[in-house]
Formats: structure tokens, C-alpha cells, sequence
């Protein structure tokens, strides 16, 4: 019985962590300080990073992709997710 118990609980583990991965990211409110798009990075002072378990704070990010820069501009109010990509803190979506 106890094989049993523990192969369901991988099975709900391996289940849990890829509907996990399908969940709505989470956005956060920020403010854009500096924008250069030259170098693929924004500066934003933004509330807490809830899917990271960071405080808020002033950050640079590196930019996902080129064409959010034409949104982003200094003193803008933004709503925006973060992820790491390749060890480096990366916006991913603008609202």
C-alpha cells in the first residue's frame, strides 16, 4: 500500500507543478525611471514582486522583446510580469 500512496503523490506533485505552470502570471504596478532600449533594459520602481518574493523596490530589467520599449517611457505607470530568463530578471508582459 505504501508504494501506491507514494507514486500518487508524485503523480499529483508532476500535476500540480504543470497546471501551476498555466497560471495567469501575476502583474505589478511600477513606474518607468529610465528606458534604454540600446542596452534592453528599463529601470522600474515597482510594488513587490509577488512571484518572486521580492520587495519593492527600485530594478533594472532586461526587456523580453523590442517592441515593448514603444510603451515604455520615464514617469509612465505600467502594470508588468517579471520572469528569470537565463539568470537574469526579464519583463515579460506589459498591460
Amino acid at each position: 500500500m505504501k508504494p501506491i500512496k507514494t507514486a500518487l503523490g508524485a503523480v499529483f506533485a508532476v500535476i500540480f507543478t504543470v497546471v501551476g505552470a498555466w497560471a495567469e502570471p501575476t502583474y505589478t504596478k511600477g513606474v518607468v525611471k529610465t528606458v534604454k532600449p540600446e542596452e534592453g533594459k528599463v529601470t522600474i520602481i515597482h510594488d513587490e514582486l509577488v512571484d518572486l518574493e521580492m520587495p519593492a523596490m527600485t530594478m533594472v530589467f532586461r526587456v523580453a522583446d523590442d517592441a515593448m520599449f514603444d510603451r515604455l517611457a520615464p514617469g509612465k505607470e505600467i502594470e508588468f510580469t517579471v520572469a528569470r530568463l537565463n539568470g537574469k530578471l526579464t519583463v515579460t508582459g506589459l498591460k
